[in-house]
């Protein structure tokens, strides 16, 4: 079927896989063939599973930092929202969402999902309430990934499978392809790119973290202009850069999500620093002044539950949490026009309302089904 990637061999169906990644090695110093590689090569390294065995009792220890992560974590402000749920009407029987792998809204409020399942398109819009506005996308996609909306409010979606970037206009018409390219080929299904940003400039800012350890930029037109990064936890290096944002001021600041950080460049790649000790670091959100960032503990498998965070950019500095205790949550941070966060999580979105307009608001949440299918990758 186009748009879905299946390997026959060992029965992984990506498009309804997670990218909660702990058995996706990235950047490894070998290329592992078959599944028998695939796990030999988690025995070693395993950088997504950071639980460690006592010789002495054999329970499980902290990873190193995560105790300090949430002692920084509880000393900050609690913020003031209330997390409900939001998920798709079924406009028709048989029409299923999938894992929601990623949310973007507009200025006019319209909620833009990217989710894997088969049985509904891709790329669902929806109302304030829910109702399915339009859908598109069908056969476009292997691993659907992220989606964005750019200043000018076009929709562009990256593909983490095909490492496809594609661009629509908010109606769904197909404007421009990027082919990132360059993935190794025996990477596994997850090989592609992750995230896109805008420059003030025009300029696409792209993060390519799976099977690659970099950011490119791009022209409006999809022309290539550069790239930085490698292998690595040192400055300007990567273990899997997964969400990407540029502020006003053309700093660029990629989660660098298994060395639990976000590093800062500026437009022409130059290291600038990083936020470090956070975590595994998910997702990526600037607004106002305030970087937010979807993350979750080093001593827990991928998927589990974690933190949504307000950072100062410009220090670093913890400003306020949310605990996030549902599964497979984080993956992506938006913010809706009145400032309020939003997550994935699962077949729904995790929508976290202002404390006092929870009780009166016209937006009525809809608790959509969950489907725990166990694949936290």
């Amino acid at each position: 079927m186009p748009g879905r990637y299946t390997n026959e061999e060992n029965g992984f169906d990506a498009m309804a896989a997670t990218d909660f990644d702990a058995a996706r090695p990235v950047n490894p110093p070998f290329r592992p063939v078959g599944i028998a590689g695939w796990l030999a090569l988690l025995w070693l390294a395993g950088p997504g599973i950071a639980l460690t065995e006592t010789a002495e009792t054999g329970k499980s220890s902290e990873a190193p930092g995560t105790a300090e992560l949430r002692k920084r974590i509880a000393a900050s402000p609690e913020l003031p929202f209330k997390g409900t749920y939001f998920a798709a009407q079924a406009p028709t029987a048989g029409w299923e969402s999938g894992r929601v792998s990623w949310v973007a809204i507009d200025a006019q409020g319209r909620i833009y999902e990217l989710q894997r399942g088969v049985n509904a398109a891709p790329v669902l819009v929806l109302d304030r309430d829910g109702k399915i506005l339009r859908s598109w996308g069908t056969g476009e996609y292997k691993i659907p990934h992220s989606i964005r909306i750019d200043p000018s409010g076009n929709v562009w979606t990256v593909d983490a499978g095909s490492s496809m970037i594609i661009k629509y206009s908010p109606a769904g018409k197909k404007l421009l392809t990027i082919s990132v390219g360059q993935q190794p080929a025996d990477g596994g299904p997850f090989s592609g790119a992750t995230d896109i940003a805008f420059g003030r400039n025009g300029h696409l800012f792209v993060s390519d973290g799976y099977g690659n350890a970099r950011v490119l930029e791009y022209a409006a037109d999809g022309r290539r202009l550069k790239q930085w990064g490698r292998p690595g936890s040192g400055p300007g290096e990567f273990h899997l850069p997964h969400s990407i944002q540029v502020d006003d001021e053309g700093i660029v600041y990629v989660a660098d999500r298994e060395n639990g950080r976000i590093e800062k460049f500026d437009l022409d790649g130059r290291y600038l620093g990083e936020i470090g000790d956070l975590g595994r670091v998910y997702s990526l959100k600037l607004a106002d002044g305030v970087l937010w960032a979807g993350i979750q503990p080093m001593d827990a498998p991928p998927g589990s539950a974690g933190w949504m965070v307000e950072l100062d950019p410009k220090t670093g500095k913890l400003l306020g949490h949310l605990d996030v205790s549902d599964p497979l949550p984080l993956h992506c941070v938006e913010l809706s026009a009145a400032g309020e966060p939003v997550t994935v999580q699962g077949t729904r979105l995790l929508w976290f309302r202002r404390a006092q307009q929870t009780a009166t608001s016209a937006l009525v949440p809809r608790q959509g089904p969950q489907v725990n299918d166990g694949k936290a990758r």
